[in-house]
């Protein structure tokens, strides 16, 4: 480039999706100089600097240059540039998705366990069995029973969109239902297997949370990456005001975000090869490619239905303390069994390959799990004392 300013180089951080300290280190220069680019997006790089954002850019991997092109043409205006870019623009997708609906049962949940198939632990290695619902709608609605006194309701449900906005409204409109319909599921499972005196018991779900298999898209580089942040926030995609009629923002509101290559600054990108995938607050979206070295969704939503039964049991330890009650739990379940998880959740496997890790870390982080297991973790050794 002839001319480097503060903004474009930012620019090429957000094409490379590095950190500050990323960036700064692979550039091969101090982080407060990146930090005055962020307070001073106008100024004009020192030659000696724009060099090296030349070579920096040189480096980069063809798919952040051209995550970087549309970018700098969204920022300049350039739309004969953007035009050039035919997936830059909402298009029709086929997406799985993964609801998961947790909630603590306690000793209620005893009989479900009992009742339930086998299953296979999970990556927090907490022992799990599984019972046929029966969703309206789904491809697959299942209760996965934990052994702690959790259980987590999971839809998975097939969908062939026009635009993301089309999904982002289904889901949230499918979220003021579908908590009610878990507990009922939940519910009808307790009078069926539970003693009389265990049939009654709180078992709305307080959430939802999703994850999404992107299938069948028209898009790539910049614009796949734009699709996968919308899938995980589409918050940005729908007007909330009324929570029981949910409905599109407004016109040219999706194209907008494709044009601009538009990424949330929180989330988390994990993959590898051409697969791709990022982990938000409120979900996860996943392109898996044909490649058999490739994530599977199923090692996914094998980490989420953890993630989410341990989420719901340290809740519930966390909302007892609130409530100025001690926190008490079965000692098969106390704080060295959040321990254990914790441990399990957040250590790498001999056997685990680097896409995985990635993604686990991904998702961790983005939940803030681990801090939530430690906060729950002291209180029960507290309590204990």
């Amino acid at each position: 480039m002839d001319q480097w300013t503060g903004e474009e180089a930012l620019l090429l951080r957000r094409a490379m999706r590095a950190s500050v300290r990323e960036f700064a280190e692979r550039l091969g220069i101090g982080a407060r100089t990146v930090t005055y680019w962020t307070q001073n997006p106008g100024t004009v790089c020192r030659p000696e600097t724009a060099q090296i954002l030349d070579a920096a850019l040189a480096r980069c991997a063809a798919e952040d240059q051209e995550r970087f092109r549309v970018l700098l043409a969204a920022l300049r205006g350039d739309s004969a540039a953007l035009a050039a870019d035919e997936s830059a623009r909402p298009g029709a997708c086929t997406v799985v998705s993964h609801k998961f609906m947790p909630v603590y049962l306690g000793e209620h949940g005893t009989a479900l366990f009992a009742a339930g198939a086998e299953r296979a632990a999970g990556p927090g290695g907490l022992e799990r069995r599984t019972l046929s619902a029966d969703h309206r709608s789904a491809r697959s609605s299942v209760v996965v029973a934990y052994a702690c006194g959790v259980a987590v309701v999971h839809l998975e449900e097939h969908r062939r969109v026009e635009t993301l906005t089309e999904l982002a409204v289904w889901r949230y409109r499918t979220y003021a239902a579908d908590p009610a319909w878990a507990g009922e599921c939940i519910a009808q499972l307790l009078k069926e297997h539970a003693t009389p005196d265990r049939r009654s018991a709180d078992v709305t779900p307080q959430y939802v949370l999703s994850a999404y298999e992107l299938r069948d898209a028209p898009w790539g580089g910049a614009s796949l990456d734009t699709a996968l942040h919308l899938l995980t926030t589409p918050s940005v995609l729908v007007n909330r005001q009324d929570p029981k009629n949910v409905v599109p923002l407004g016109p040219g509101s999706e194209d907008a975000k494709f044009r601009e290559a538009w990424t949330h600054p929180g989330a988390v990108v994990f993959g590898g090869g051409v697969s791709r995938g990022v982990a938000g607050w409120s979900g996860v979206a996943y392109h898996p490619q044909a490649d058999e070295r490739a994530l599977t969704m199923s090692q996914i939503v094998d980490l989420e239905l953890d993630a989410q039964a341990l989420w719901a049991l340290s809740s519930h330890v966390l909302h007892m303390v609130e409530s100025g009650e001690d926190p008490v739990m079965p000692p098969e379940f106390g704080w060295r069994f959040l321990r254990g998880a914790h441990v399990r959740l957040t250590t790498a496997r001999p056997t685990e390959t680097a896409q995985h890790r990635v993604m686990r870390e991904a998702i961790l982080a983005t939940s803030e799990l681990p801090d939530r297991l430690r906060a729950a973790q002291d209180a029960l050794r507290d309590g204990a004392m």
